[in-house]
């Protein structure tokens, strides 16, 4: 899971992974919730439903999937990050949730919980933190937590779709080509588009599973420029240092003048890829 390169990602929280502390998965959240609330509603997740949000970070998702369930429903979460889950518990206990909410640390490699426990899984942005057999293990955990005909469902980020205007239009792609071009973190953001293998590998059925272009048009929000500008600036000191293309200077500082984001005609997007299955049974 923690591989050398994280460190070059930047933004870890207590568990060394890159991009996950609270601040930079709340700014995202923020900057997509829109289309991270329309692929929630696609999940299947229904009223009255028990279920495991696997990989909460700080309970961005909590209120919604709170709604979603309803007064009687019940929702558990997890998290790797100690300081994560706790803030998860906080905002679960602050934001007056219609139906019960516990939060513990624990990993998605090994789930504390009985089996048939919960009538679906969510999980976002999460399993691209896993290389191939820990995908296989967190894929076989929910499948046991979860009751036969139950569902399993995965979002993530799609990172072959990551481009940003005005700039040059195969600058993330060589970026992701070079970076990604050994196991690790880099390799693994582009595997997302294969999830419904890896599902049916894990043995589910009746998988579905779409890909979502996430974009925006200048004038951007302040939540995605924030967020898009911050993640851009630690892509192009990982591009500098691979020796690829100068344009990758314009990205470096957030704040510098003539940001490409905040350009007239600024534009970046990225994919999300939601996966879902049915635990046979």
């Amino acid at each position: 899971m923690l591989t050398e390169d994280h460190k070059h990602w930047g933004h870890a929280s207590s568990n060394g992974l890159g991009f996950t502390h609270h601040t930079v998965v709340d700014a995202h959240f923020r900057a997509c919730e829109r289309p991270y609330l329309a692929l929630l509603g696609q999940a299947g997740i229904r009223p009255g439903q028990r279920v495991l949000d696997a990989g909460c970070g700080s309970g961005d998702f909590l209120p919604h999937l709170g709604r979603l369930v309803g007064e009687s429903g019940r929702i558990t979460a997890v998290d790797l990050a100690a300081e994560n889950a706790a803030l998860a518990a906080d905002r679960a206990r602050e934001g007056q949730l219609p139906c019960p909410v516990q939060v513990y640390r624990a990993s998605l490699l090994e789930l504390p919980f009985p089996d048939h426990a919960f009538d679906a899984v969510w999980c976002s942005n999460t399993v691209q933190y896993l290389d191939d057999g820990e995908l296989a293990v967190a894929l076989a955990e929910f499948s046991r937590v979860v009751r036969p005909g139950g569902i399993v469902a995965v979002k993530d980020l799609d990172a072959h779709l990551i481009t940003a205007r005005p700039a040059d239009p195969y600058l993330f792609t060589d970026f992701f080509r070079a970076a990604g071009s050994g196991p690790g973190y880099a390799r693994q953001l582009l595997r997302t588009r294969e999830l419904y293998r890896h599902f049916r590998q894990a043995g589910l059925t009746r998988v579905r599973q779409q890909t979502t272009v996430i974009e925006h048009y200048a004038p951007l929000s302040p939540a995605a420029r924030g967020f898009y500008a911050t993640a851009c600036a630690q892509l192009a000191g990982q591009a500098l240092a691979l020796g690829l293309h100068e344009e990758w200077r314009r990205f470096v500082d957030p704040d510098l003048p003539g940001h490409p984001l905040d350009d007239p005609d600024g534009y970046i997007s990225e994919g999300n890829v939601l996966a879902v299955g049915t635990v046979p049974g």
